[in-house]
């Protein structure tokens, strides 16, 4: 930890991030450990997942074959990303690259901002591209995208300048704040990025998700009527389920809950509707009630507020150790210069908690399928339709235990099928039977 000698309260403005950091590290951890549902299906004989009682060969031997050849462009796509951005954030190059897109506008601290910070995102972007276009392709040839590839250049085109514009509206605030308050600037900041993460979280259904994707009500009839008993009997207040236009975007079937408050809404994908059985949406719409009843979103809202002022907490007390200013060649976090090194450790603070984040929803996804079990007693059909969705999307049914554990937000659809099987024994019911069609049946 960096010191600074003198009595005037540096040495105490230094120390002060690492000092609220740790109490805040605390906290988030404690939270973490208290709300996270560790064992969702209490007193249950646990079940080991088995695949081959759900997927004969050649079902797992397509799924194997997809995921060996998505893995490549993913990970070397994170790689690059990565290192590209390690490098402009660790070396002289950064700062160069802020300096150079701003002075053709004068070079103020405000136009390095805006227009260095994009040259920088815009770097990184570039880099990892190829890998997107491979990886798209790979989807295009398993059939998981349906969309031509000027739709894909237009989806990226939407996500980078969402990316874009979150992300100088951070990096103004943080440098503003540490040009106005050069000591005690990140405490305010942490505040802000708590509260910008809450407000996001409650407006993102209204704002985000529309430029992806068209949302009609679900149409009158006898599974919208049953869809809202449902939730009216689970005793959460659904006004509306919302259907998504993602067919024209991708094959996989799905259906979410997001936002929370006045704009929490359930959404289910349009195919999802044209082609699971309607007692399987059922179980779905169930599963997205879980999250609704137990407040997931909102839960996970405020972790993500209290993330985010451990972020930044953490950020100046690493933008205040004179080796990374040398290494970026900017002279604090007031100066424009080191934009590159802050998107640098946002990139290795992202990647490092990722495990603990994909931990974390596991634990959630698992909690909310125990939820649409209990609120449609029904194993089997719970069990078909993961076998459905797991098929549909060409699911990895035996990740690597490190795949698993870094990137898995869900358990794969053989322990969520065992799972339905121990709740069946739980509760005395039938259990799911083996699902594997068998060779020349046609199932």
């Amino acid at each position: 930890m960096p010191t600074t000698e003198g009595a005037d309260g540096t040495d105490l403005a230094v120390a002060m991030p690492w000092i609220v950091l740790s109490v805040l590290l605390a906290a988030l951890a404690f939270t973490v450990v208290v709300t996270t549902p560790w064992e969702p299906l209490q007193g249950a004989t646990a079940h080991q997942a088995e695949p081959d009682r759900d997927f004969n060969a050649a079902e797992r031997a397509q799924s194997d074959a997809y995921q060996r050849e998505i893995r490549p462009p993913a990970y070397l796509g994170l790689a690059v990303g990565l290192g590209v951005s390690l490098v402009l954030g660790l070396t002289p190059l950064g700062s160069r690259l802020v300096t150079a897109a701003a002075r053709p506008l004068g070079g103020g601290w405000v136009w390095q901002v805006l227009l260095g910070g994009l040259a920088v995102l815009f770097t990184v972007r570039l880099a990892t591209i190829g890998f997107s276009a491979w990886a798209e392709s790979v989807r295009r040839e398993y059939g998981l995208s349906t969309r031509a590839w000027g739709g894909w250049v237009a989806d990226v085109g939407r996500s980078f300048g969402l990316q874009v514009a979150g992300t100088l509206l951070g990096l103004f605030i943080l440098v503003a704040l540490a040009r106005a308050l050069p000591r005690w600037w990140w405490a305010v900041a942490a505040v802000v990025a708590a509260a910008l993460v809450v407000a996001l979280s409650f407006v993102y259904p209204l704002l985000i998700e529309p430029v992806f994707n068209k949302f009609t009500p679900l149409a009158e009839g006898e599974l919208r009527s049953s869809l809202i008993e449902m939730a009216q009997d689970d005793g959460v207040p659904v006004d509306e389920v919302l259907v998504a236009d993602a067919s024209r975007r991708t094959s996989t079937l799905n259906a979410y809950v997001s936002g929370f408050g006045a704009t929490r809404r359930i959404v289910i994908y349009d195919n999802l509707l044209d082609q699971a059985p309607a007692e399987q949406v059922r179980t779905v719409v169930a599963h997205e009630l879980g999250h609704a009843a137990e407040h997931d979103v909102r839960n996970g809202t405020l972790l993500g507020a209290l993330a985010a002022a451990v972020g930044v907490c953490a950020l100046a007390g690493l933008l205040a150790w004179p080796w990374l200013q040398g290494r970026a060649a900017a002279d604090g976090p007031g100066d424009p210069r080191i934009l590159a090194l802050v998107l640098a450790v946002v990139a290795v603070i992202s990647f490092a908690t990722g495990p603990v984040q994909s931990l974390v929803s596991r634990r959630v996804e698992t909690r909310a399928d125990v939820h649409a079990l209990d609120l449609t007693r029904d194993p089997t059909t719970f069990a078909r339709m993961q076998r459905s969705l797991a098929l549909k999307s060409h699911a990895d049914l035996e990740p690597p235990p490190i795949v698993f554990g870094m990137f898995a937000t869900h358990p794969t659809a053989p322990q969520r099928i065992a799972l339905a099987r121990a709740w069946a024994e739980q509760h005395d019911l039938p259990e799911p039977a083996d699902l594997a069609p068998v060779a020349g049946s046609g199932g």
